[in-house]
């Protein structure tokens, strides 16, 4: 585990830092960068970025987004994707990264971005819970442990209604955990 305590893993918009979990865990010098403390759009990273999970904001892209009070704006969107895509671009061309990973629910990013290299859900990782995500980027695909798809209505008991938007962002425990083993 001492090996690990060089490689430096970002963890962008990476909110409870769920997502990089595993790599604290195992003595990766992880850095999450989020709000208050971080604004994606300003970070400059250093050099020899091992790896980089990045997950901005679905605010602007989701397909739940119909009945909003404040209108759809994907050039507000795009502005934390833009910044993720640069700071990979930037560790990218430093030669170091051995792995980069973008993360959103399925949804309109994928007017932007193309299709995406892997799609999951997340009892398809063990966790008993449903949310179509899509994962562009250069990553070892993590290996499906899947649970029965829950049965539950789209509303209610087991949906995501009544969820606070930081409890539906939390990455689920059993893909991290997949994704870490694949991509150590």
């Amino acid at each position: 585990m001492l090996y690990n305590f060089k490689k430096i893993i970002l963890d962008l918009c990476g909110g409870t830092g769920s997502w990089s979990k595993h790599y604290r865990e195992a003595g990766y010098d992880v850095r999450v960068i989020t709000l208050p403390e971080h604004d994606v759009r300003y970070y400059k990273p250093p050099e020899n970025v091992y790896g980089i999970l990045a997950a901005p904001p679905c605010t602007m892209f989701s397909l739940a987004r119909q009945n909003a009070k404040i209108p759809r704006d994907f050039s507000e969107g795009m502005k934390e994707v833009s910044a993720c895509l640069n700071i990979i671009w930037i560790c990218g061309a430093n030669g170091n990264l051995e792995f980069w990973a973008l993360e959103n629910p399925t949804g309109y990013l994928r007017q932007f971005l193309g299709k995406p290299a892997f799609t999951f859900q997340p009892y398809e990782f063990g966790d008993n819970s449903k949310k179509r995500t899509d994962l562009w980027g250069y990553f070892i695909e993590p290996k499906k442990n899947p649970i029965p798809k829950p049965d539950y209505p789209r509303k209610g008991i087991g949906s995501w209604q009544g969820r606070s938007s930081t409890q539906r962002s939390i990455t689920p425990p059993g893909f991290a955990k997949a994704f870490f083993e694949a991509n150590r």
